[in-house]
């Protein structure tokens, strides 16, 4: 039996008004994006401000992340039944869903699982598999060693992580995801480092089972400088989601939709928008 649905955060963003809101008749299902590993709602405030122009949108913190609930249990089962209860929370029934690295995984479960609450799909450098390298292993070691207890501000934050940490782009990501307490002054994560770091290998691990599927419109947005989708990864892919298409962007990594925005929103909003059923 699994653990009690987690009630979740979630970021909401400018709802359809005025000139450009599309006709009721016309109005697509609200935009769900959930972030990766480490990441937050905030991460995605950019783009959501832009998306927003002829949808609701959202940006969900999933747990141990954000300002949602933490809890000892993460697994993609456990996170699947939180986002349906926040969906049912909210009565909305079906939705266009977004997830980016993990996010992507736990869209790609909660797709397969109920496809009846997904009209489109979008998974974004991701593929659904297992991943075996090392990927965070340095980073989680340096947060557990850095001394919050000591520090003084993100910058320094920064300047220490630099002798384990050897990508800025990352050294800069982690020390930004450090907050103040209210209360206290006291540095801490914006995210359950504890909690994360015991989940990591089933995080890693493939969020579905051989049978999953999901019948709808896909589409797999992946960095052509990202080594997480590979072509290798395409048969896979559709098998588990035969209607999906696969969109490389030439100028982006990993986080596509910091890296390389205005290609990321283009592909994107060709594909919601786009009125072609499955095919």
């Amino acid at each position: 039996m699994l653990p009690a649905a987690l009630p979740l955060a979630a970021r909401a963003f400018a709802q359809p008004s005025g000139q450009n809101a599309p006709s009721p008749v016309a109005a697509p299902p609200p935009l769900v994006l959930l972030h990766g590993l480490l990441a937050s709602s905030r991460h995605w405030q950019t783009v959501s401000a832009e998306l927003a122009d002829l949808r609701p949108v959202f940006a969900v913190d999933l747990r141990n992340h954000g300002r949602s609930p933490r809890a000892a249990t993460m697994t993609f089962d456990v996170m699947v039944d939180d986002l349906l209860a926040w969906l049912d929370a909210r009565q909305l029934p079906v939705i266009d869903l977004l997830g980016h690295s993990m996010g992507g995984k736990l869209a790609m479960a909660f797709a397969c699982r109920h496809p009846e609450r997904v009209r489109r799909l979008v998974v974004v450098d991701i593929a659904p598999r297992a991943y075996r390298t090392p990927t965070h292993v340095p980073e989680f070691r340096a947060m557990h060693e850095l001394r919050l207890d000591s520090l003084r501000s993100r910058a320094e934050a920064e300047m220490r992580l630099e002798g384990r940490v050897a990508d800025v782009g990352m050294r800069r990501f982690l020390a930004g995801n450090l907050e103040r307490d209210d209360a206290t002054g006291a540095w801490r994560w914006h995210f359950d480092l504890l909690a994360l770091t015991a989940a990591l290998p089933s995080l890693k691990g493939s969020p579905l089972a051989a049978h999953d599927r999901f019948p709808g419109r896909t589409l797999f947005l992946a960095g052509e400088r990202s080594p997480y989708v590979t072509p290798e990864d395409l048969p896979l892919i559709r098998a588990h989601f035969p209607c999906a298409d696969v969109l490389r962007l030439p100028r982006s990594g990993h986080n596509p939709h910091l890296e390389s925005r205005a290609d990321f929103l283009s592909g994107l909003e060709t594909f919601l928008n786009d009125p072609a059923p499955v095919s």
